[in-house]
């Protein structure tokens, strides 16, 4: 799965055009769209911000909801609604500062939100109700946090079922989980080896004052995120932008030399660099979306790693017929859509996207998808199955389940269940939640 350099660091335009266009693309996620969709719609000079805005808003929006809902008690629209929520979420007294974004004086996020809704057609006449609402947040603040400390969804940042579903699958953790999905994750890479060593990349980012540490077998975790294409070695492909616990997948996988290799579900093309950094292999990389796999080469290319064993194809994962040639494949890896409960902190916009039944309907999914790719694996060959969730409906469930349909398949040693670590670990130490089964075909 795709995750994002990082949070913005700063920004340069009027706080009051950066808010409105952040409440824009917090109005799309409320329509059903991916965060980082609405964001590309931005205007390339508000975006950083915007994006600094979008991502601290989502992870206290269950909080503003509540908040908001004392204040007002009819919505006026969704995009006021997005405003006046961002608003808040500034205005919340902490004292941790926000990631990516300079400090705001109360009134000076009061008068330039105001400003926002003045400044634009359709909502120019609720400007006084939402300087009302702001102000009034300032003067009873400690009163709102009270009255809405014990709902969960403000307690907790998720929506409810997400939190019953975690205290029923995870009794031990859930609180530790979800309060890890509410911090910003590190900016972690994994060096090419193919165009720089990790030492090298290293004397690289010292001599810039670029703080970073190893992580893995060829892993760096930085010590505060920065804009990826300001890094050294960015166009040179040095390094890919990749967490260190989807790292783990090519390694499992262990391609050598001279093997065929599929790479299913391969957007935005991480794991699939990552396989061709680490042995000379007949690749073919799939994935449903020709946008998304556009991307995929465009990173090859950028990595210079897209030699004459490398195709690309947009197929149906679930349906080999269509794409598949009928050689077998020595190693497959299948990381297959999932809920993505596991990198909820670099997308904290997933955990208001997904529904209850999602879990249901993902677990379908991957099941139909498993046994479809199963049928290209060469005798002796290995399957990784992999999601990036932390529900076991999505991970360990769906292993036991394809172990029981396919008597031929050995269950190997690997990882199982990864759960977040966050909370109190240095940035090499920090990984998202993974979940990885490997299986050999039997002979």
């Amino acid at each position: 799965m795709p995750q994002p350099s990082s949070d913005a660091r700063s920004w340069a335009p009027p706080l009051s055009r950066t808010l409105y266009a952040a409440a824009t693309a917090l109005q799309a996620v409320g329509q059903g769209r991916s965060l980082t969709d609405a964001l590309a719609q931005v205007e390339a000079p508000l975006r950083p911000g915007a994006q600094a805005l979008g991502f601290h808003a989502m992870r206290q929006w269950g909080w503003a909801d509540e908040v908001a809902a004392e204040l007002v008690r009819k919505s006026p629209g969704p995009l006021l609604d997005a405003l006046l929520r961002i608003a808040l979420t500034l205005l919340r007294p902490t004292d941790k500062a926000v990631p990516g974004m300079p400090a705001y004086a109360p009134h000076t996020v009061v008068d330039q939100a105001v400003e926002a809704a003045a400044g634009a057609r359709k909502l120019a006449s609720y400007k006084g109700l939402l300087n009302a609402c702001l102000r009034r947040f300032l003067r009873e603040h400690e009163a709102l946090e009270q009255a809405v400390a014990q709902r969960p969804r403000a307690r907790w940042n998720h929506p409810e079922w997400w939190i019953d579903r975690l205290r029923q699958d995870h009794p031990d953790r859930w609180q530790e989980l979800l309060e890890a999905a509410n911090l910003p994750a590190p900016l972690t890479l994994r060096v090419n080896r193919r165009r720089a060593s990790r030492e090298q990349v290293l004397q690289a980012f010292h001599a810039e004052g670029i703080a970073a540490d190893p992580t893995g077998q060829d892993g760096l975790a930085l010590a505060e995120p920065r804009p990826v294409m300001q890094l050294p070695g960015f166009d040179a492909g040095w390094w890919s932008v990749q967490d260190a616990g989807a790292q783990l997948a090519a390694p499992l996988l262990a391609p050598r030399d001279g093997m065929r290799v599929l790479d299913a579900c391969a957007a935005p093309g991480g794991k699939t660099a990552h396989l061709l950094e680490l042995a000379d292999v007949e690749l073919l990389a799939l994935d449903a979306d020709a946008q998304r796999l556009e991307r995929v080469g465009q990173n090859l290319d950028r990595l210079g790693l897209r030699g004459s064993g490398v195709s690309l194809k947009q197929g149906d994962a679930a349906d080999p017929a269509a794409w598949w040639d009928g050689r077998p494949y020595d190693a497959v890896l299948a990381d297959v859509p999932c809920t993505a409960s596991g990198i909820v902190r670099r997308h904290p916009d997933i955990r208001w996207l997904r529904r209850a039944d999602d879990v249901a309907r993902t677990a379908a999914l991957q099941a139909r998808i498993a046994d479809a790719l199963w049928t290209t694996v060469a005798r002796g060959g290995r399957l990784l199955y992999v999601t990036c969730s932390i529900f076991p409906a999505e991970g360990e469930a769906q292993a036991a389940a394809f172990q029981r349909r396919h008597p031929d398949a050995q269950r190997l040693p690997a990882p199982g269940q990864l759960l977040p670590v966050a909370i109190g670990a240095t940035p090499a130490a920090q990984h998202d939640g993974f979940f990885y089964a490997l299986f050999a075909k039997q002979s």
